[in-house]
């Protein structure tokens, strides 16, 4: 049987309630990779109109990116961008932005959190809007190494025919970028 905290309001914990706390948090923290690649699973057979559905998408950017030369984490920020199109209808790349945060660069999330504005300059126009979005970045550091992810990897992974590498080829990589982060409130401080 699993041991529980007992209190009722936070305010009431003891020091044992918050060890038995921590020693569950790790191990849920562990399976995260797992669940992380569920979701992803979500998004097979999802088509939304576009030619190939949104787990081929993801699959076929990250493959774009990976025969490319990207190393690891970005391959991983490609698979993972549009992960957040399920539960942020509205919003998809600050789910995929939030999920990622810990775990990667400030550069490569600032890539995810931004591709979807970015991504909007080929097509916006087509639905009334400002393809020129972006611009309001633009002499941003990272201005072009965002557009480069658009126009390389996003904007050209909607091929039907494309030799796209499976899911199961990518699960390590997420596996491993996933495994510690960087930087989180809930990860001590190394002295």
């Amino acid at each position: 049987m699993t041991h529980r905290a007992t209190f009722k309001h936070m305010q009431d914990g003891t020091a044992d309630d918050w060890a038995i706390i921590a020693a569950d948090f790790g191990a849920y923290a562990r399976g995260l990779p797992e669940r992380v690649i569920a979701h992803l699973k979500l998004l097979d057979g999802d088509f939304g109109g576009f030619p190939v559905d949104r787990l081929t998408h993801s699959l076929q950017t990250a493959t774009r990116a990976h025969r490319d030369g990207r190393d690891e984490e970005y391959v991983v920020c490609a698979l993972l961008h549009d992960i957040g199109d399920t539960l942020g209808t509205y919003n998809h790349p600050d789910i995929a932005a939030a999920i990622l945060k810990p775990f990667v660069s400030a550069e490569n999330h600032w890539m995810v959190e931004k591709h979807g504005l970015f991504q909007g300059y080929y097509f916006f126009h087509h639905l009334g809007m400002d393809r020129h979005l972006r611009e309001q970045f633009n002499g941003h550091p990272l201005y072009q190494h965002t557009a480069e992810f658009c126009a390389k990897y996003d904007a050209a992974a909607f091929d039907p025919d494309y030799d796209t590498l499976p899911l199961d080829y990518f699960v390590p990589m997420v596996r491993r970028v996933l495994a510690r982060p960087r930087q989180s409130i809930y990860r001590k401080t190394e002295d």
